[in-house]
């Protein structure tokens, strides 16, 4: 991937993010979100480089561009201890990999559930 194959969410390439185009109100803020194909190609860069952790936190990100932002923050919301139950987790992940195309992303969700079970936690039923 070359700077002229990079593309924003909304297929702009690097060349029309200019200033002048901000200014004359030709570009949103759209325009400027990262796209999962680019996320994806900078996972493989860093994966080739050694840096495995890394790439898997790009992959999971690639999955989550497809995702509302409020929906991401839900997200992160029901990661913090004591947020959610068992249960609320898993379902959380299932819906993840099936509702929103998001596998290692609900794969996360998963590892967490069992992690935070282990350490005791989760929230509790209301």
């Amino acid at each position: 991937m070359t700077e002229d194959t990079v593309h924003t969410a909304t297929g702009r390439t690097l060349d029309d993010l200019k200033m002048e185009a901000v200014l004359a109100d030709e570009l949103t803020a759209e325009d400027f979100r990262i796209s999962g194909e680019t996320l994806r190609h900078q996972a493989e860069t860093a994966e080739a480089a050694g840096y495995w952790q890394l790439g898997e936190n790009l992959r999971r990100a690639a999955e989550l561009t497809g995702i509302s932002n409020e929906e991401v923050l839900d997200i992160y919301d029901a990661l913090r201890p004591r947020r959610r139950t068992y249960s609320d987790l898993l379902a959380l992940a299932e819906r993840l990999e099936t509702d929103l195309a998001a596998p290692l992303t609900a794969a996360l969700v998963r590892e967490a559930a069992e992690v935070y079970q282990e350490r005791g936690i989760l929230g509790t039923a209301e």
